[in-house]
């Protein structure tokens, strides 16, 4: 079998830092409170179980009352609510923040524009580790003395529809600004946008969406003459999701894979395949899976084998 690798794939940036912020915490001595993290690091088991295996220990914000005081948290790629942060600081916990600078752009930018009066949309997943952040940064941005709801949520184009309706019987003279999930494709944050500008023309839209999410998608796009595509990371990763969602999209067969074992035995059928991997997956898994596809025996449709 035949592999094409996307020209780019694998970790970007902010996930590479993160994971070498912890590597090297994992390596100094006298950390007697433990290493920590808030929720994981990032989204990949194979990177978590490494570094579980160096003693980082992954907790959640529930958790953080039974914390010693002279234990380190580190901050994960996705950023964490500044609430989190004072409490954190309140325990005489030490803090390495690895949350991703284009993160941590948004953050500032939420918070800057809910302190200007501004009324945000969020664009992305409500329970997704990153929205969660930025969403804590803008109500601590917060003025009581305004009537209506710091933020908005939204995940898709009607539900934008939705709260910028409803925003707009409250208010409809507000001032109003979007911003987007990291990891959200350009087309999605769009729709969006051209649904909450029916209501609010002059909305200021912010161009958060990371350049590793748009050239991996680019990428992607770019393996027009392969014969399917295998996209390589976890499940719970949303920029890995959102590849897979764009093979399929491209009208290729498509399969998401995190190990060797999910290679699906019908991919023997397909004499070139495409390899893309999500900003969370590590290069030795991308390796072990492209290696794994070399070593595949085709079985054209026309042969005995399916007979």
């Amino acid at each position: 079998m035949k592999v094409v690798r996307a020209g780019i794939l694998g970790f970007c940036m902010g996930v590479r830092r993160a994971v070498e912020i912890a590597e090297r915490a994992s390596l100094e001595t006298g950390r007697a409170g433990g290493l920590y993290t808030l929720g994981p690091l990032i989204h990949n088991s194979r990177v978590l179980e490494s570094l579980g295996k160096r003693g980082l220990v992954c907790l959640k914000e529930t958790e953080l009352s039974s914390l010693p005081a002279d234990s380190t948290v580190i901050i994960r790629a996705h950023g964490v609510s500044p609430v989190i942060e004072r409490e954190l600081l309140k325990k005489g916990i030490n803090i390495l923040d690895a949350t991703c600078p284009h993160v941590k752009l948004s953050q500032s930018k939420a918070r800057s524009f809910v302190e200007s009066g501004y009324r945000l949309f969020i664009a992305g997943e409500e329970n997704h580790g990153e929205i969660v952040g930025i969403k804590g940064y803008a109500e601590d941005g917060f003025s009581s003395e305004h009537s209506t709801a710091a933020c908005f949520v939204v995940s898709n184009a009607e539900e934008a529809f939705s709260s910028a309706e409803e925003l707009y019987r409250r208010e409809p003279d507000a001032k109003t600004a979007l911003i987007a999930q990291t990891t959200l494709r350009a087309e999605e944050y769009r729709a969006i946008g051209e649904k909450i500008q029916q209501f609010f023309p002059s909305l200021e839209i912010v161009n958060s969406i990371c350049t590793a999410t748009v050239d991996r998608q680019n990428a992607l796009r770019e393996l027009a003459n392969v014969d399917a595509v295998i996209i390589v990371g976890s499940r719970e990763s949303a920029n890995t999701q959102r590849l897979f969602s764009l093979a399929r999209e491209l009208g290729k067969p498509a399969w998401l894979t995190e190990a060797v074992s999910d290679i699906p035995p019908e991919i023997a059928v397909y004499e070139t395949v495409g390899l893309s991997a999500g900003a969370s997956t590590p290069d030795d898994l991308i390796d072990e899976i492209e290696h794994a596809l070399v070593s595949v025996t085709i079985f054209p449709l026309s042969s005995p084998f399916y007979r």
